[in-house]
């Protein structure tokens, strides 16, 4: 009977044991599992992008285990275009990802009331995003690279014209460096940067290409691309948008000259706000500018309509 007893005392500890050593083992794992997710996650190779989305990317090439050492400023020069700018956004993100480029888009937005300037934005956007950037894309909004070999790396030779005259959609001449081009900061500091004089449409990138040449600096463009004028960009330019291609006053005869005045040095703009604007889960820093514009020197900046409501006079005080 004593024996009995004792048997069912030793089997009622030895399941308390066991219970108790079950508990005590189950608290131990669950004490330990935040130790070892951490150390399970912070020893892999993987590279977290926790602001992926955002325009400013620091992106990884697929085919190189190095990050590129410099970083490139989209610089788009901009107004009205909105709808190009939608597409522009995620397709550029893409692109520029699959190449590992580290980049930064400026969208400056000319919010003035005179007419458009795009060399003096490009001047204006060159300033802005120097601090953070050692070379640019001068961009132009409707145009699109397709072909994956045309590069946005770092131009070591010097100015490197994306959209060649071979592959641009519209424009042919051998002097054409418009479209897309990139260039090292102190290769556009080294030239001044672009002209102020251009209001309107057209002429800014020719008179840009005769300073790239005096200063001896050499434009490389794109070699193997396989691909046409058809197929190498998309050109994304809406038709029902008319170009402000009017020459007034004297604007003809000073715009067809290389200009040795205005430059960087002298672009006068205002900053008046800056925008972060999500385009397809992407934030893109616009950058909103009042160009300023010397009537005495270019006052062919006013529009039509207003040296119409305003006359000659009011147009040259």
């Amino acid at each position: 009977m004593n024996v009995c007893l004792r048997g069912k005392r030793c089997a009622k500890v030895l399941i308390i044991c066991l219970l108790l050593s079950l508990i005590l083992t189950v608290w131990i794992s669950l004490q330990l599992s935040p130790i070892i997710t951490s150390l399970s996650v912070n020893t892999s190779d993987c590279e977290c992008h926790p602001n992926e989305d955002n325009a400013h990317h620091k992106a990884k090439d697929m085919s190189s285990t190095e990050t590129s050492s410099h970083r490139l400023a989209v610089v788009v020069p901009f107004r009205d275009r909105f709808d190009e700018l939608l597409t522009f956004v995620p397709h550029m993100k893409t692109f520029l990802k699959k190449q590992g480029i580290d980049y930064k888009i400026y969208i400056i937005n000319q919010m003035d009331v005179y007419r458009f300037n795009r060399a003096s934005l490009i001047n204006a956007g060159f300033l802005i995003s120097r601090p953070e950037c050692d070379y640019m894309a001068m961009h132009d909004v409707d145009l699109l690279p397709l072909n994956a070999n045309l590069s946005y790396h770092f131009p070591t030779d010097g100015p490197f014209h994306v959209s060649s005259p071979q592959l641009h959609p519209k424009y042919h001449y051998k002097t054409f460096v418009g479209g897309v081009l990139l260039i090292r900061g102190e290769h556009f500091e080294k030239v001044n940067g672009m002209s102020n004089n251009y209001w309107g449409w057209g002429l800014e990138d020719d008179e840009f290409y005769v300073r790239l040449k005096e200063a001896n600096l050499f434009i490389s463009r794109p070699q193997g691309i396989t691909t046409g004028i058809n197929d190498t960009f998309r050109h994304i330019h809406s038709t029902h948008r008319k170009r402000d291609t009017i020459r007034l006053f004297n604007q003809k005869e000073i715009t067809r000259k290389r200009d040795r005045k205005t430059g960087l040095n002298s672009v006068q703009f205002r900053l008046k706000s800056v925008n972060e604007v999500m385009i397809d889960r992407s934030a893109v820093s616009v950058y909103n500018v009042q160009l300023i514009c010397d009537l005495s020197l270019t006052p062919w900046c006013q529009t039509r309509q207003t040296i119409a409501s305003k006359g000659p006079k009011a147009a040259n005080s």
